[in-house]
């Protein structure tokens, strides 16, 4: 009893003696507030700031009052929410056929998309604009065949475009999550329930669907939050009746050259996102995920 009481004394001295639990957490704090918050409070900053001088909120009068906002506020939330639900059924779909559907390459189909999420955007953009662009191989196949001067694809260059680019290029982040919450599925429940009778899609929606509620949730927060910001893929499909939040950014800080008005929409798109991924921390808290 002598010798637990006194190693318990040294431990206690060692650790009065040790650095305060904050001094080892100081540099990685600082090296974020000089990386990202900095910058950040510079953008807050210079919306407040009108090019006629002083700090007032013109600069959130004057965006908030064109219709060039409204529209692109509104087309950014539609586009971002519309791909994220086409991401979730299609993700689900080909989550559900990869894990439980055996087929030869199951095993390398799973590991492309791992190698899918390194893609940048405008890469998958690309390819579909040589496979349904106005001048891609469907168009060309197409006028070869029939004579015809131009092709029937001409959807690219509209908010569908942009749509099927963002479903096509954001599914994987979903399908990955999925993979692994299935990994992790009893395989003696889907046994049980298939011997008592149940279909496949009682099944899926029974017992596989419960199980990848938070997967879903996850993976579809994070296409959301990536839909509200992207900007290569509407640049890349060169539709030009679309226009983001993020497309507006550009076209105010480098074809108008209004930096407040700049910085007002870009703290706009700021507020959405990490409002928005706040709400999906408070659900996924409340549902245990």
């Amino acid at each position: 009893m002598t010798e637990v009481v006194r190693r318990l004394r040294v431990r206690r001295g060692l650790a009065r003696s040790s650095p305060r639990p904050w001094v080892g957490a100081l540099p990685p704090v600082v090296l974020l507030a000089l990386v990202f918050l900095y910058p950040l409070a510079l953008v807050v900053q210079q919306s407040f700031q009108p090019d006629t001088g002083g700090t007032s909120l013109q600069p959130y009068a004057d965006v908030f009052a064109s219709d060039s906002f409204r529209e692109a506020l509104w087309t950014t939330v539609w586009l971002a929410a519309g791909s994220t639900a086409g991401c979730l059924v299609l993700g689900f779909l080909v989550a559900l056929v990869i894990a439980f559907v055996p087929f030869p390459g199951a095993r390398a189909v799973a590991r492309f998309i791992d190698v899918f999420l390194s893609f940048p955007s405008f890469l998958i953009t690309l390819a579909l604009l040589f496979i349904y662009g106005t001048v891609g191989m469907a168009n060309g196949l197409w006028t070869d065949v029939t004579g015809a001067q131009d092709g029937p694809f001409q959807f690219l260059t509209t908010p569908w475009g942009v749509l099927l680019a963002e479903i096509t290029y954001f599914t994987p982040f979903v399908v990955r999550p999925l993979l692994a919450a299935f990994s992790q599925l009893d395989t003696a429940q889907l046994e049980a329930a298939s011997s008592l009778g149940a279909r496949p899609l009682r099944i899926v929606r029974r017992v596989i669907l419960p199980e990848a509620l938070p997967a879903l949730a996850a993976g579809g927060s994070l296409v959301l939050v990536l839909c509200l910001n992207e900007f290569g893929i509407v640049l890349f499909t060169g539709a030009k009746g679309v226009t983001t939040l993020p497309m507006r950014v550009y076209s105010k800080a480098i074809l108008e050259s209004d930096y407040p008005g700049a910085c007002v929409v870009a703290v706009v798109n700021v507020l959405i996102s990490v409002g928005l991924y706040g709400l999906y921390r408070v659900v996924s808290r409340r549902a245990g995920a």
